[in-house]
């Protein structure tokens, strides 16, 4: 997969414009952007007429096999999504009786969240569904599925460290 004809267009007109310019990365970022795009329209179908958006299966997935109550701040970094936006949607799904959020006496912030039984029914029929849909989209890869994997966790790994962080998993390597 190359960049779309503009974008190479762009980092070649940047090239010439500024020759001191590093304009290497604009390749991966491209790719990076195009597959998100790809990955969001895969999805369209599973959300056109559901009960739930991305953002919002976003955060029940975790909740749904979760151990023990987890809170907004704690998904938020595990998710690497900014705790107003996760604070916003877990009211709505609370609104929607998705989920619960107990008070907790000794920090408002830290209310634990669990799924409803509703929450845990919508997400059981949403979840698949869209797992099917990056199944399907993904199906090509065959045998190169694993190389990718591979180049993808390199690629999470290394802007962690450039970053400062390391808070994305590294997924288990399948046989």
């Amino acid at each position: 997969m190359e960049m779309l004809p503009l974008q190479a267009r762009t980092q070649e007109l940047w090239s010439e414009r500024n020759p001191g310019l590093d304009t290497s990365a604009m390749q991966v970022v491209a790719l990076v952007k195009r597959i998100t795009v790809l990955l969001d329209r895969a999805v369209e179908p599973v959300y056109d007429g559901a009960a739930l958006t991305t953002a919002e299966v976003e955060l029940l997935v975790p909740l749904r096999h979760a151990e023990s109550p987890v809170t907004a701040a704690r998904l938020a970094d595990r998710l690497g999504m900014s705790r107003a936006g996760v604070s916003k949607t877990l009211g709505k799904l609370e609104k929607r009786g998705l989920i619960t959020r107990t008070v907790n006496p000794a920090d408002r912030r830290a209310a634990p969240i669990t799924l409803t039984p509703e929450g845990k029914d919508v997400i059981d029929t949403v979840f698949p569904r869209e797992l099917e849909a990056h199944t399907q989209l993904l199906a090509g890869l065959g045998t190169d599925r694993q190389r990718v994997v591979d180049a993808l966790t390199l690629l999470a790994e290394t802007m962690d460290s450039r970053l400062g962080q390391a808070t994305t998993p590294t997924p288990p390597k399948k046989p």
